[in-house]
C-alpha cells in the first residue's frame, strides 16, 4: 500500500479494543450479553430454534420506526445506529435499525475522518432480546478539533484499493489509521469501495468478513486494517 511518502507501511494486527457498554438508549434498558443471550425458547414453542425479532427501518433524522421482523438464521442481535456524516461538505443525520450478527456488532461511539469535508460519526447499540432496538440512542458527539495525528487518506468508489496519497488530520478521539475495502450496499445498489483515514480505536474491532452497518449504508468488508496514527511531521 502506497502511503504517498515512498514507503510501504506494514499494517500490524491490532489488539482488539474492549467493548464498553454504550450509553443507555432512550426508552431502552441496557442488558448484558449474559442476560440476553439465553432467551426463553422452550421446545414446545420453538421446534426449529427460536429466531430473534427486531425493529427494521432506515430514515433521516435521529430516530426511525418500522415493523418488527423475524431475523434470518445466523443473525442473533438487534442494532440501532444513529450517525452524522459529511460527504464533500454535505451534512446528514440518519438512523438505521435491523438484525445483524452479534459478533459483528460494536456498541458505542465510532468516528472516522477521510478529509476535512468527509467524515462519519456514529453511536451504536446492540442487544439480544425481541424488539430491544425500539426507541432511540443519543446522537453522537462530533468533536472536530484536530489532535495532532494524521493518516493516509482516500475514498475510491468501485475499486478495492486506495493509494492514500493525501493526509487526513485526525480529530477528537481518533488515534488510529484505518484501511477498509469491500462492498457497500445502499438500497439495491451494491458496489466495491476502498477508503483510508483516521478513526477511533473502536473502529479496530471491525474484522474482515464482517457486515458493518452505518446509519446510511451496509458495508461488507474484505479488508479492515488498523494501526496507531503517527503525529504530524
Amino acid at each position: 500500500m502506497n502511503n504517498g511518502g515512498g514507503t510501504r507501511p506494514t499494517f500490524l494486527k491490532p489488539k482488539s479494543p474492549s467493548r464498553p457498554p454504550p450509553p443507555s438508549p432512550s426508552g431502552l434498558k441496557w442488558k448484558s450479553w449474559s442476560e440476553t443471550a439465553h432467551r426463553d425458547c422452550s421446545p414446545a414453542l420453538c421446534t426449529a430454534g427460536c429466531p430473534l425479532s427486531c425493529e427494521v427501518c432506515r430514515g433521516s433524522g435521529p430516530t426511525c420506526s418500522g415493523k418488527t421482523k423475524t431475523c434470518e438464521a445466523g443473525k442473533d442481535a438487534c442494532v440501532i445506529v444513529v450517525g452524522q456524516s459529511a460527504t464533500k461538505g454535505r451534512h446528514s443525520v440518519n438512523t438505521y435499525k435491523a438484525c445483524m450478527k452479534f459478533s459483528d456488532c460494536y456498541s458505542g461511539f465510532v468516528s472516522t475522518t477521510m478529509g476535512p469535508k468527509d467524515y462519519m460519526v456514529s453511536n451504536t447499540h446492540c442487544c439480544q432480546s425481541d424488539g430491544c432496538n425500539r426507541g432511540s440512542v443519543p446522537p453522537p458527539q462530533n468533536n472536530r478539533t484536530e489532535n495532532g495525528l494524521q493518516c493516509p487518506a482516500c475514498i475510491v468508489p468501485f475499486q478495492e484499493t486506495c493509494p492514500g496519497t493525501k493526509a487526513a488530520r485526525c480529530v477528537g478521539q481518533e488515534t488510529h489509521c484505518v484501511y477498509f475495502a469491500g462492498n457497500v450496499q445502499a438500497g439495491i445498489i451494491n458496489a466495491k469501495f476502498a477508503t483510508r483515514g483516521c478513526a477511533t480505536e473502536s473502529a479496530c474491532y471491525t474484522k474482515p468478513g464482517a457486515q458493518v452497518p452505518s446509519a446510511s449504508y451496509l458495508y461488507f468488508l474484505r479488508r479492515a486494517d488498523c494501526l496507531p496514527a503517527p503525529r504530524q511531521g
